[in-house]
C-alpha cells in the first residue's frame, strides 16, 4: 500500500465526461486526517502509520486514548485506522493528510460497513426460492425448508443457510476509479457505489496490484 485516507460517505450523484457520457459516482469527504502515531520496524516490527479522522470532545475520550492523543499533541479524533505503507519516511506525527493524496485516474479499494437490515428470512438473506402457493404447500411458502437433522446428526450443521442477522458487516469494494478530486473541500468522487449508509465511515486505499 502506498497511500490511504479515512473519509465519510456523503452520497451519490452523477458526473459527465468529455464525451457527455454519464458517470455514476459516490462522493466521499476524505480527510483532513492527521497522523497520530508512526510505527517502525525497529520498535514495532513493521512499518505503519496510525491516522485519525473526525473531531470529538475531550470529555468523550477515555483516559488511555486521551493520553495517546496527548503524547502525539493531536486533538482527539473519532476514528483511528492504521495503514501499512510501503514507505513511511515522508510522514511524521502531526502531519495532515487531505484529499490531494489521491489524483484523478487513481484506482482505490474502499472498505465500509454495509447497512444493517436486522433479522431477515432465508429468501431475503440467501436468495432462496419460495415454494408454490398451491394445494398442499401449507403456510410455509417462504420457509427455509428441511434442515436434514433428525436422530442423526441430531443437530444443524454449522454453516447452514438459515434466517438471521443481515447486513452491518465489513465490505470491501475493489478497483474503483477516482473521477474527480476537490482539494478545496476535501471531496473525492469515486466511480460506482461503495458500502454503507450516508454519513458512514469508509477507508480508501490505493489498489494493490497483483
Amino acid at each position: 500500500m502506498q497511500k490511504g485516507l479515512i473519509g465519510k460517505k456523503i452520497g451519490m450523484t452523477q458526473l459527465f465526461d468529455e464525451s457527455g457520457k454519464v458517470i455514476p459516482v459516490t462522493v466521499v469527504e476524505a480527510g483532513p486526517c492527521v497522523v497520530v502515531q508512526k510505527k517502525t520496524a525497529e520498535n514495532d516490527g513493521y512499518e505503519a502509520v496510525q491516522v485519525g479522522f473526525g473531531d470529538i470532545k475531550v470529555s468523550r475520550v477515555n483516559k488511555p486514548l486521551a493520553g495517546h492523543f496527548k503524547k502525539a499533541d493531536v486533538a482527539p479524533k473519532k476514528v483511528l485506522r492504521e495503514f501499512r505503507l510501503a514507505d513511511t519516511s515522508a510522514l511524521n506525527v502531526g502531519d495532515i493528510l487531505k484529499a490531494d493524496v489521491f489524483a484523478v485516474g487513481d484506482r482505490v479499494d474502499v472498505v465500509g460497513t454495509s447497512k444493517g437490515k436486522g433479522t431477515a428470512g432465508a429468501i431475503k438473506r440467501w436468495n432462496f426460492s419460495r415454494l408454490k402457493e398451491s394445494h398442499g404447500t401449507g403456510p410455509v411458502a417462504r420457509h427455509a425448508g428441511s434442515l436434514g437433522a433428525c436422530s442423526d446428526p441430531s443437530r444443524v450443521y454449522k454453516g447452514k443457510k438459515l434466517a438471521g442477522h443481515l447486513g452491518a458487516e465489513r465490505v470491501t469494494v475493489q478497483n474503483l476509479d477516482v473521477v474527480k478530486v476537490d482539494t478545496e473541500n476535501n471531496l473525492i468522487a469515486v466511480k460506482g457505489a461503495i458500502p454503507g449508509p450516508k454519513g458512514g465511515i469508509v477507508v480508501l486505499a490505493d489498489t494493490v496490484k497483483k
